[in-house]
C-alpha cells in the first residue's frame, strides 16, 4: 500500500481493479465476484453490459451495528457459544439458511445477493459509518463525501426531483457533501412518513408567500448569481442558488409533489410493507425513486445490541423482514428490480461470542452486506465467514470494493477525480 499526492480525489480506489472481467454476462446480470474483477473501460474496449444498469439506488442502513449471526450468517453447525441465537429458515437459495426471524426474506433470496465476507478495520461507530457512507477509510485531512452525494454531483437531477433524498432525515455527517460542497447534499422528508399527519417539508408556499412572491424571490435570486457571475461564487453562494430552485421545481412540479404522496398509495400495498417506520419509510423509498429520485437513504432502528441481543433483535428485525420483502417483490412484480439498486449496510458485526450481559460488542473483521436489482446476480451468497463467524473465509470485501460495484453498476467512473472547492489536493489509497 503506498500513497501518493494528486490533483483532486478519486471516488475510491478498489484493490481488485486489477483483475479482468470473467464469466458470462447473463440476462440476470453479473455476480459480484465479476464485478470486482471489471477494470475502468479503456478508449478501445467496450463498455461492459453491466455499466449503466442501475438507474438508481435505494441504501437501507441499519445504524448500530446489526449482528450477522443473528441475521443473515447464523452459523448452525457452530460449537455453541459461536452460533447465532435463534433457529434457522431455509431460502430459496438451495442449501441456504438465514435466521428464523427472517422468514420473508428467506423466501425471495433467489433476488439477492448476500455478502458475507464484508471487513473493514473501524470498531468505533463515527469510523464504521463513515466506512460504509463513503466506501473510504476516515482521514483527518478529507471529509469523504457519501454515495448519495456523489450520485448527486455525478448523475444529477431527474423528473425534477431532488436526486438525493434521505428518509426520513440525514442520519448523520458522512452522508452529507464532504469535500464535494453543499449544493449536492440530501434533501431530507423533515418528518416520518410512519408519522400521523405526515407532511413533507419544503413542498408548500409558506403562510404569507403567494406564487407571485414567491416568483420575484427566485427573480432576485436569480439577479444576485449575474451580478457575482464574473467572481469566483462561494460554496455558500452556490449551494442556496441550487436548494431555491429545487424547492420551486419541489412546489412547481405536480409530479414532483406526487413522488412524496404516501397516502396516495393503496391501503394493501401500505399493509404489505407495513404500518411501521421500517414499511412506511420503505415504500417511501420506493415511491421515490420510482418517480425519478436517483439516491433514496435510509436509516432504520438502532442496532447496538451489548445487552439483551435476543429480546432487541426479536422487537426489531420483523419490521425490517417484512419491509425488505415487500420492497423486493414490489420492485420486481412493476419491473423496477432490473434497474434499481437495493443495498442493505451497517456499521459493522458483532463479536463471535456472546457477552456477559447476552449481547455482542463492536467487531468490524467480518459482517454481512445485502445487494439487489440493479444488475446483480440473483440468489447469490458471495464470500463466507469462517467457522466461527469471526473474520472472511474466502473472498474478503471491503467498502472500497462494495462501492466499486455500486458505482459500476450506475454507470459512475470511480476512477475519475472530483476536486474539493479551491482545488484543494489530497493523497489518495492506490
Amino acid at each position: 500500500m503506498s500513497q501518493r499526492n494528486c490533483r483532486g480525489n478519486t471516488i475510491f480506489r478498489t484493490s481488485r481493479r486489477d483483475f479482468l472481467a470473467v464469466g458470462s454476462l447473463g440476462a440476470l446480470g453479473l455476480t459480484l465476484a465479476d464485478l470486482l474483477r471489471l477494470r475502468s473501460a479503456r478508449a478501445d474496449e467496450p463498455a461492459e453490459a453491466s455499466f449503466r444498469k442501475a438507474k438508481s439506488v435505494i441504501h437501507i442502513f441499519l445504524p448500530g451495528g446489526m449482528a450477522h449471526q443473528e441475521s443473515f450468517d447464523p452459523k448452525p453447525y457452530a460449537p455453541l457459544e459461536y452460533r447465532g441465537s435463534f433457529g434457522v429458515t431455509k431460502t430459496a437459495i438451495p442449501g441456504e439458511v438465514f435466521c428464523e426471524v427472517l422468514p420473508q426474506l428467506a423466501a425471495v433470496a433467489d433476488k439477492l445477493t448476500v455478502i458475507r465476507s464484508m471487513t473493514h478495520g473501524e470498531a468505533a461507530h463515527e469510523r464504521g459509518t463513515h466506512n460504509m457512507f463513503t466506501g473510504q477509510r476516515p482521514s483527518p485531512a478529507l471529509v469523504f463525501p457519501s454515495l448519495g452525494s456523489v450520485v448527486s454531483h455525478e448523475l444529477g437531477v431527474r423528473e425534477n426531483l431532488p436526486p438525493y433524498v434521505c428518509v426520513p432525515n440525514q442520519p448523520n455527517v458522512y452522508a452529507g457533501t464532504g469535500y464535494l460542497g453543499s449544493s449536492f447534499g440530501a434533501f431530507s422528508l423533515g418528518s416520518d412518513p410512519a408519522g400521523g399527519g405526515f407532511q413533507v417539508r419544503d413542498l408548500a408556499l409558506h403562510e404569507g408567500v403567494d406564487e407571485a412572491r414567491f416568483a420575484r424571490r427566485r427573480s432576485a435570486m436569480e439577479a444576485v448569481n449575474a451580478h457575482f457571475a464574473s467572481k469566483e461564487q462561494s460554496d455558500a453562494l452556490s449551494a442556496m442558488d441550487t436548494f431555491y430552485e429545487r424547492a420551486y421545481n419541489l412546489i412547481s412540479s405536480p409530479q414532483a409533489r406526487e413522488a412524496f404522496h404516501i397516502g396516495a398509495e393503496p391501503d394493501k400495498v401500505r399493509d404489505e410493507y407495513g404500518r411501521n417506520e421500517a414499511g412506511q419509510r420503505f415504500l417511501m423509498a420506493r415511491r421515490l425513486v420510482a418517480a425519478g429520485v436517483r439516491a433514496a437513504t435510509v436509516t432504520y432502528g438502532g442496532w447496538d445490541f451489548h445487552q439483551n441481543i435476543v429480546d432487541r433483535t426479536r422487537r426489531l428485525m420483523p419490521a425490517l423482514d417484512q419491509a425488505l420483502a415487500a420492497l423486493i417483490r414490489d420492485l420486481d412484480r412493476t419491473g423496477l428490480l432490473d434497474e434499481t439498486l437495493v443495498m442493505l449496510s451497517t456499521e459493522f458485526g458483532r463479536t463471535p461470542k456472546i457477552n456477559r450481559d447476552n449481547g455482542r460488542d463492536h467487531w468490524p473483521k467480518v459482517f454481512s452486506v445485502v445487494l439487489a436489482g440493479g444488475g446483480i446476480k440473483r440468489g447469490t451468497i458471495f464470500g463466507t465467514s469462517d467457522a466461527t463467524a469471526s473474520e472472511p473465509d474466502s473472498e474478503a470485501i471491503d467498502p472500497a470494493d462494495l462501492f466499486a460495484a455500486v458505482y459500476h453498476l450506475l454507470g459512475i467512473d470511480s476512477e475519475k477525480k472530483l476536486l474539493a472547492p479551491g482545488d484543494r489536493t489530497a493523497s489518495r489509497r492506490t
